[in-house]
């Protein structure tokens, strides 16, 4: 069995915003040299997350109002008991919660094997400095 295990790093200059990553997995499968297996995509930050859907503007707007709706941003410590720690993020781990924090993609020779439209993205909800991103590839 084959692996690779690589660390790509992200630094979204705004509070919150989607990137497409999947040229970037689609390398790390291809340099793997695996034909058949699966690919591990882990935010390894705890307000950050990792997620697979439409590469579609209008939906990461939508996203983006939906998640301020479902947790705001509230910098103060009436809405969120986490930012009296003094931190300001509350909302962040919510929406990570939200979207969730890996996927797992089957690589069929050789390749990500995606569903119509799938594209893999990093979700960040408390940018403005550098979060990598784990990505994991075993197989034959």
């Amino acid at each position: 069995m084959k692996s690779l295990t690589k660390h790509l790093t992200f630094n979204i200059p705004s509070r919150m915003g989607f990137v497409n990553i999947t040229r970037y997995v689609e390398e790390l499968v291809r340099e793997s040299g695996i034909r058949e297996g699966l690919c591990l995509v882990n935010a390894m930050h705890i307000t950050a997350s990792v997620f697979i859907n439409d590469d579609e503007p209008g939906l990461h707007e939508d996203y983006k109002r939906w998640l301020e709706k479902l947790a705001p941003f509230d910098p103060g410590t009436k809405l969120y008991a986490h930012n009296r720690t003094g931190e300001d993020n509350g909302d962040a781990h919510h929406k990570r919660q939200i979207m969730g924090r890996d996927v797992v993609i089957a690589v069929t020779d050789g390749r990500l094997d995606f569903g119509p439209w799938e594209q893999v993205f990093y979700g960040e909800f408390d940018g403005r400095r550098p979060k990598r991103v784990l990505v994991k590839i075993i197989g034959e």
